[in-house]
């Protein structure tokens, strides 16, 4: 049985809704229930992050500037073959267990019962608190951070200049990408960057900390701001919390990666929720904010107008409404750019998209098959493939217009995070952090107890054992018999299928009534 309370999804049968929740549900005693014991799953969870950080430090994203690379036992972590085979393995267990902590949790706490929220809520804590002095990992963005604050404290513009102009960069740890590109941040984080150098002085250890604590003050908004967005669409606010937020990919995102999308989309929560409970300047502002951070939130606006305008409103006042918003916003924004002189060159984000897609993409995918095809019948396979990505781009467009336009008004936050959906879901390139843009909304306005959170279950493991095996600093002259990368991905992959297989308690979650009784069923009869 799925983890979660309310948006239940309807039953095959009674006797697989029985056998699942009797497999998802403790075990009673003799005379009474037993309690969940949710705070078992909260302390397995808490080692899982343990064991990541400490696997951090031979496997995780080091600059070359830092003093920690001349630590003993940093230098055998990293240097000896079984320093950085061990530290793999932790890594990898580590992000696997608090995969399954989580899923646990959810099934710990079914019902949602009085006190769930407060237990989601330390779980929350105790599964960051390791990971907030992890070595960064799964992403070495931060360290672009420290790079783009670093222009801005030598009066360059970011938007023009790339990092590669300043002395030391590359032991500063930015990954050599970023050595020429624009930065596609919005001006409130370079103001944020250029801070956090200032103090630091570009010290690459602390400048990582002070950026997570950024990470982190997005992260605590939406813990106050997600179960307050479900409350007011019936859903229960602990469960919302759960999946949006406790999610491991959420946690590892966010605060071991440090990556300012957290602030963006607590910002962005934080105004959705204004907006719809009756503080529209507020909503456009907050949301705003978020755009100043990442300007991906911009297809947030016409939905905060429809808020602004209200329930039924004719469309003169939606068409105005969106225009007052949009005026709002978009003063706001250009005043924002005059310090520093770096007018709206985060625009270029928005209108001139990284060329490029990632395979595991739905648009990447099937292009990619397209294009197989095509060369096989002798058709232009590369430029049909260019023209998929393109029509799904177009695609989500139109998606985006079809929920602003039409739709009940009383699910406009519904409404908002499928069109964020439909925006990330049909990009050509996807990071695994992307998917936790819309997450938050759909989670506040509810996910079904059916192939809704069965999904999510397999795309929130996907991106976990993606990451762990694709995002490990191994020094290049290091000669391993087997990749580190290997390493990650067997042990992961056998975790997983102990998860699906093998274990009493998890294996119903990704097929219904578990794999061993789906296979059963799907056999032909005689």
């Amino acid at each position: 049985m799925t983890a979660g309370g309310s948006h239940r999804g309807a039953p095959e049968n009674r006797h697989e809704q029985a056998e699942e929740t009797a497999a998802a549900r403790p075990r009673p005693g003799p005379t009474s229930p037993r309690p969940p014991r949710a705070h078992v799953a909260v302390l397995q969870g808490f080692v899982g992050s343990v064991l990541m950080f400490v696997g951090s430090i031979g496997t995780g994203w080091i600059a070359s500037g830092s003093p920690m690379v001349r630590n003993p036992l940093v230098i055998a972590l990293r240097v000896e073959g079984w320093g950085v085979y061990c530290s793999t393995v932790l890594l990898t267990v580590g992000a696997m267990l608090l995969v399954r902590s989580w899923l646990r949790l959810g099934q710990r706490l079914q019902g949602w019962p009085a006190g769930a929220h407060r237990t989601v809520l330390l779980a929350v804590c105790a599964w960051s608190l390791p990971l907030l002095f992890a070595v960064p990992i799964y992403s070495r963005d931060v360290y672009a951070y420290i790079g783009q604050g670093r222009l801005m404290l030598a009066d360059q513009n970011p938007y023009t200049t790339g990092i590669s102009t300043l002395e030391n960069w590359f032991m500063l740890g930015a990954d050599p990408a970023w050595a020429e590109a624009r930065t596609p941040y919005g001006p409130y984080f370079l103001w944020a960057a250029r801070a956090v150098v200032a103090l630091t002085g570009a010290q690459p250890d602390l400048s990582v900390l002070l950026f997570r604590l950024l990470a982190c003050a997005g992260v605590l908004l939406c813990v106050v701001y997600v179960p307050r967005l479900a409350q007011l669409h019936g859903v229960d606010p602990a469960r919302a919390l759960w999946i949006a937020v406790a999610n491991p990919l959420f946690l590892i995102s966010f605060v071991a990666s440090a990556h300012n999308d957290a602030l963006m989309l607590g910002l962005a929560v934080a105004g959705t929720y204004a907006a719809a409970t009756g503080r529209p300047i507020a909503g456009v502002l907050l949301v705003t904010a978020s755009i100043a951070i990442k300007p991906i939130t911009i297809l947030l606006l016409p939905f905060i107008g429809l808020l602004w305008a209200g329930p039924k409103a004719s469309w003169g006042r939606k068409f105005g409404l969106w225009a007052a918003t949009a005026t709002l916003s978009f003063g706001v924004l250009l005043l924002s750019g005059l310090p520093y002189q770096l007018g709206t060159g985060w625009v270029w984000a928005l209108v001139d998209p990284t060329p490029g897609f990632t395979g595991y993409s739905p648009s990447g995918f099937l292009s990619q098959r397209v294009d197989h095809l095509a060369d096989a019948v002798g058709l232009p396979g590369a430029q049909l493939a260019s023209a998929l990505r393109s029509a799904l781009q177009y695609t989500a467009i139109g998606l985006v217009l079809l929920l602003m336009f039409r739709g009940d008004d009383r699910q406009l936050v519904r409404r908002l995070g499928l069109a964020f959906a439909a925006v990330v879901l049909l990009s050509p390139i996807i990071q695994p952090w992307y998917i936790l843009w819309f997450l938050p909304f759909l989670a506040a306005t509810g996910i079904k107890d059916n192939w809704q959170i069965r999904s999510l279950y397999i795309v929130i493991t996907f991106f976990v054992i993606f990451g762990a095996q694709d995002q490990l600093s191994v020094w290049p002259f290091m000669e391993l018999p087997v990749d580190a990368s290997t390493i990650a991905f067997v042990t992961a992959l056998a975790f997983t299928a102990y998860l699906i297989l093998l274990d009493p308690h998890t294996r119903h979650l990704l097929v219904r009534g578990g794999p061993v009784r789906w296979l059963a069923r799907r056999r032909p009869r005689r």
